[in-house]
This record gives C-alpha cells, sequence and structure tokens, in this order.
C-alpha cells in the first residue's frame, strides 16, 4: 500500500472524515490518519455485554447529525432543586406541567423509578411558588427565549460580549439564572461556571428553544461509523500516531511518511497545537461520564434530568435506554450521567449516592458497566468568541475541529466544511457536490 495521496488528514473525528467525505466527492485521493484505535475520537462509542456506551454523549438540539437521526429526550428538562423538581420545556412553553406522567417514573416493581418527592415535583411542575421558578420569573425567561428563537444568528454575534453570567443576570433574576440556566448550559456545554462568552451562551440556549435535546441513534460513535462507511475502501487507517505534518508531508511514528499535496489536520486542539507550532491551544473543560444498568424497567417518557445545586456532583442524567432502545439489550436498563471538572477520588461511590437522591430509588444493586474521564472534553469558549476561527493555516496546510468554530460536533461539522472548502479553492478544484454533515453552526 503506498504512503502517498493528494490530501492526507490527521484525525478521523467526525471533523476528518467528513472534510474526507466532501474532499474525496471532488475527485480527490485521501487518507485519514488515527492515532486510535477506532474512529470517532470524543465521539466514539464501545460496545460492552451489548450496551451501546459513549465515550463522551454531547447532547443535541438538531433532529440528525450527518445523516443520523437523533432521539430526543421529552420535551424540555427536568431540573433537581433541594429535593424539589421542575419541568422546564421550550420557549413556547416554560415549566410545563405537559411532562409531569413522564417525569412520575417509569414503572417497575414497587415503582422503583419514581423519582422522590413527588408532591413537591408536583406543584414545582404546576408552577407554584415552591417551583425553581415564580410565575413572573416564569414570564421573563420564556419572553426571553422566544425573543432569542427568532433573533438570526448574525445578530446575536453582535451583541455586547461579556461572560455567560454577567449577560444573563442582567437580563433575568438571578434565582433564575442559578436555578435554570447555569444547570442546563452546564449540560449543553459542559460550563457550570457560566465563564462562557455571552454570544456563544446565546446561540445554545436559542438551538435550544428552538429542538428538542437528544443523542444519536445507537451512540454518538454511529455518526463517525457512518461517515467512515461512505469514504472508499481503505481511506482510514487506525493505529497511526502522526508526529510531524507540512504541506507535502507527514511522518509517522512508525509508518513511514506519507507524501502528499496538502494537509488537514482535524484532531483535537492539544494535538493540533503539537502539529503546527504557532497555533493558539485552546482551553478545555474536563467531563467524567458513568454508565449504569439497573433492574429492567418498561420504557417511559425520557426526560433529561438535571442538577441545579452546585455540590453534585452529577451534573446530568438520564435512563438513556428508555429514549434509544438501541443502546441497551432487550430488557436491560442504561443510566448515562455526566461529572463535570475533575472528578472526585471516589467519583463511583459519589456519583452512586448523588443518583440515589436524584432518581428516588436505592442505586446499591446497580452495576457499573464504564466510567470514562475525558480531561480535554469541551472546548472552553470564553470572551472573545470567534464561531468560525481561521481553518487555512497557509495554502496547502489546514485545521479543523470543534475548536475551531462553536466547540460543539456541529460546529466541528461546520468547520470541517469550510476546511475542505479552502483547500479545494486553493488546488484550483470546482464542485458543486454537497457532502454530509455539514450543518450550520449553531
Amino acid at each position: 500500500m503506498l504512503n502517498n495521496a493528494d490530501v492526507v488528514v490527521v484525525g478521523a473525528g467526525i471533523a476528518g472524515l467528513a472534510t474526507a467525505h466532501q474532499l474525496t466527492g471532488a475527485g480527490l485521493s485521501v487518507v485519514v490518519l488515527e492515532a486510535a484505535p477506532h474512529v470517532g475520537g470524543r465521539m466514539a462509542t464501545e460496545t460492552v455485554d451489548g450496551f451501546r456506551l459513549d465515550l463522551l454523549g454531547p447532547l443535541f438540539t438538531t433532529p440528525e447529525v450527518a445523516g443520523v437521526p437523533v432521539r430526543p429526550f421529552a420535551p424540555g428538562v427536568l431540573v433537581h432543586s433541594d429535593g424539589r423538581y421542575g419541568r422546564w420545556g421550550a420557549a413556547h412553553a416554560p415549566w410545563s406541567a405537559r411532562g409531569a406522567r413522564g417525569a412520575r417514573g417509569t414503572g417497575g416493581a414497587g415503582g422503583a423509578w419514581t423519582p422522590a418527592g413527588t408532591r413537591g415535583m408536583a406543584r414545582a411542575l404546576a408552577g407554584g411558588p415552591r417551583g425553581p421558578a415564580v410565575p413572573l420569573d416564569q414570564a421573563r425567561l420564556g419572553a426571553s427565549l422566544v425573543r432569542l428563537a427568532t433573533t438570526p444568528t448574525a445578530r446575536l454575534l453582535t451583541r455586547t460580549e461579556r461572560t455567560a453570567r454577567e449577560a444573563l443576570t442582567a437580563r433575568l433574576p438571578g434565582r433564575t439564572v442559578q436555578g435554570v440556566l447555569r444547570p442546563l448550559l452546564a449540560a449543553l456545554l459542559g460550563d457550570p461556571d457560566l465563564t462562557t462568552s455571552s454570544r456563544r451562551a446565546d446561540l445554545a440556549l436559542r438551538s435550544f428553544s428552538r429542538g428538542r435535546l437528544g443523542m444519536p441513534l445507537g451512540g454518538s460513535g454511529t455518526v463517525a461509523e457512518r461517515l467512515a462507511a461512505a469514504l472508499p475502501p481503505g481511506t482510514v487507517r487506525t493505529g497511526v500516531e502522526v508526529t510531524e505534518a507540512s504541506i507535502s508531508r507527514v511522518t509517522t511514528a512508525e509508518h513511514g511518511v506519507f507524501s502528499c499535496r496538502s494537509v488537514v489536520v482535524a484532531t483535537g486542539g492539544r494535538t493540533a497545537a503539537e502539529l503546527l507550532p504557532g497555533l493558539r491551544l485552546p482551553e478545555y473543560r474536563a467531563a467524567t461520564v458513568l454508565h449504569h444498568t439497573a433492574p429492567a424497567a418498561p420504557a417511559a417518557d425520557p426526560v433529561l434530568l438535571v442538577e441545579s445545586d452546585p455540590g453534585g456532583p452529577v451534573a446530568w442524567t438520564a435512563v438513556t435506554s428508555a429514549m434509544d432502545p438501541t443502546r441497551a439489550p432487550a430488557g436491560r436498563t442504561l443510566i448515562t450521567s455526566m461529572i463535570l471538572g475533575t472528578p472526585p477520588d471516589d467519583t463511583e461511590r459519589r456519583a452512586r449516592k448523588h443518583l440515589a437522591t436524584l432518581y428516588g430509588v436505592s442505586t446499591d444493586e446497580w452495576e457499573l458497566l464504564a466510567l470514562h474521564h475525558t480531561p480535554r472534553a469541551f472546548p472552553a469558549m470564553r470572551p472573545p468568541f470567534d464561531p468560525e476561527r481561521p481553518v487555512r493555516v497557509l495554502s496547502g496546510l489546514y485545521v479543523c475541529g470543534d475548536h475551531r468554530a462553536t466547540g460543539t460536533p456541529v460546529g466541528a461539522l461546520a468547520s470541517a466544511h469550510r476546511a475542505a472548502t479552502a483547500l479545494l479553492s486553493d488546488l484550483g478544484v470546482r464542485t458543486a457536490s454537497a457532502e454530509p454533515g455539514a450543518e450550520r453552526a449553531a
């Protein structure tokens, strides 16, 4: 097998694979080199005893991603705060009681899936004063989200920029920001401290108000698997570590030198900065994902449960097998939870204790299927925020990934489209074909 191609793409995450698809569609020969033994990067999915377990499992607000359907949770989110629950919906129905049936539980012997404090939760769902928001706060929050949902992206990006906490507190009561928006943005952006750019936070809240939270069918890894399967055989080579990259060649640790006309670095931010001296190393936030299984429960209205109290450690959790039955064997239940930041030494014990509080059941019989810690899980999009960072390092050398866009998988795909388009333009290749996954970053 010859080590030469028109283009070498470094990294087989969704950005690298989407770039390769657009380039091969334009008639170029492409080789994708991936250091890991699998494709997908942070969006990989592993199979354990028939369960499909995401390494990270980001949340989406789009109906599909790169052609893979996104299975939605029940509308809105269920917010837990000081032992009480409040259901918060989209812009048209904030703090709606319509989800009360699904929030009561998913059945099971002895009500094993019924959250604690049902009466308190019902009062919260009804919008009473014991809920996470009082009626006036609800109205102000709903109006704010309606405005965001109808504001063009260009206008959002011209707003005065500051941290998300500063901007949101200026528009809404502090109790609404802390009790509702902070846990929601923690789930969407991995930022429980609200230090993200206010412009990035507005884009995330607008996407939420327009759609529904969900996850790709079969696991996040299905996106990369679909993109890889659409490439010509032999395009993707895993287990190949790249040590140097330039316009005309890529050097690997154990697989020799690859000659080419152009190179696209589609890795995470740290690796990209190592291969491309002078590229600014982005700041990242860490996350830990835990997957548990418990005694089987019938399918029910699946809801994303977020924690408002900062003590945690769990930021959000969901019965993901209720949202997407393909993630678990028949008759089995999969519970996925996320911890943000540096996890405690006794991560699983503390998470299990917190989950018992959130679900209102004993978790003693829950079985831990996997625990994945990702030190660089979410790019920290602090001010100043640029949703379209440059992808052309110089003619013949390009970079793409979520760190070049909005910090999300959809942004990574958008940056891949920009990088491939710039490369084709520099090579003088004209094409009108569309590539999968070129969603506009939002």
